[in-house]
């Protein structure tokens, strides 16, 4: 049996990949999907129709989008849309042509600018009526923006919707929401400081680990300092509790997969708990003088599951325990 099977009755949380790279541009969306197939699926594509997209071509870039996704060079199928705010007169053609086009394989559809959990009810439902007349069996997941003091004020709700899949924190459009009230330092170097983009960055990932979903953390606006994006993912990461961060810029995606991958200290350590565990049957061991138990085995499956996701360097060892 896997751990999966063992420590959580087979439904393991869900793991998704660690960094969500945007882009908007015919230009930078084919160079991203040259780049996921050379480092493989360790990132996510989005691709963009909303703040990042040319403005006036709208019908154009969505059909654009979906060629894309449905051509031979998608080879991992981790490609997702965002769409235009549902207030939009785009949103439902953007809803409409991606799910017609390529609906079987789109990985996800992202929802800006939303408000409430009641908003995004009616959204899905929207979106898995039109599906179901074309015939689709599959729900397509759902990630959501919170990016709005209402969306933040019922956040905890909007996590709960089964549907969806991941939230992320629209930091941008959240600071500017404050009309002024937050300086725009907060925007960069700030927003791990002010406390009111620190009590949205917590509410959030707190929403998702409640809900067993993804918090996906902000945009770095930075795309120059390799230190910068570290840092940003560090905190997101070990202060903030965030396993999955935007990258807007192709330098971004690899500081991003590092440092929300395992260390070798940590993968090793699972390994070595985890093969104990399953010669005592899964009953509690010592280990280094540590007592451990299903407790603590289930945070060093997810250490493993994570690694295996990255492609870390210990992914043969990762694979010859018969897990994955």
């Amino acid at each position: 049996m896997t751990p999966s099977e063992v420590l959580f009755d087979g439904i393991a949380p869900k793991t998704i990949p660690v960094c969500d790279h945007y882009c908007g541009t015919e230009l930078r969306m084919k160079k991203a999907m040259t780049l996921q197939n050379d480092m493989g699926p360790c990132f996510d594509i989005t691709f963009d129709l909303e703040d990042g997209a040319p403005i006036g071509q709208e019908s154009e870039h969505v059909n654009l989008v979906c060629q894309l996704i449905a051509s031979p060079a998608n080879q991992f199928n981790r490609i997702g849309v965002r769409v235009h705010d549902p207030k939009s007169p785009h949103f439902i053609n953007d809803v409409k042509t991606i799910i017609k086009a390529v609906g079987n394989v789109v990985a996800y559809i992202v929802i800006p600018k939303i408000d409430s959990a009641s908003q995004t009810i009616d959204l899905i439902s929207k979106i898995n009526e039109y599906a179901q007349q074309l015939d689709y069996r599959r729900n397509i997941p759902i990630h959501v923006l919170i990016e709005t003091n209402l969306a933040l004020a019922d956040v905890f709700n909007i996590a709960a919707i089964p549907q969806v899949e991941c939230l992320s924190f629209g930091l941008m459009d959240f600071v500017s929401g404050h009309y002024g009230a937050i300086p725009s330092s907060a925007m960069a170097q700030d927003q791990f400081e002010h406390p009111l983009v620190k009590r949205a960055m917590c509410e959030i990932s707190a929403a998702c680990h409640t809900y067993g979903k993804i918090p996906s953390h902000n945009v770095c606006t930075n795309i120059h300092s390799a230190d910068v994006v570290t840092s940003d993912s560090l905190q997101a990461k070990n202060h903030y509790g965030y396993t999955r961060k935007w990258s807007i810029h192709p330098m971004q995606i690899p500081l991003i997969v590092q440092a929300f991958s395992p260390s070798d200290r940590q993968i090793l350590e699972a390994i070595n708990i985890l093969t104990s565990a399953a010669a005592a049957n899964w009953g509690p061991i010592q280990y280094e003088g540590r007592l451990h138990d299903r407790a603590s085995f289930r945070y060093f499956w997810m250490i493993l599951q994570k690694a295996h996701q990255t492609g870390s360097k210990n992914l043969t060892e990762i694979e010859n325990l018969g897990w994955f």
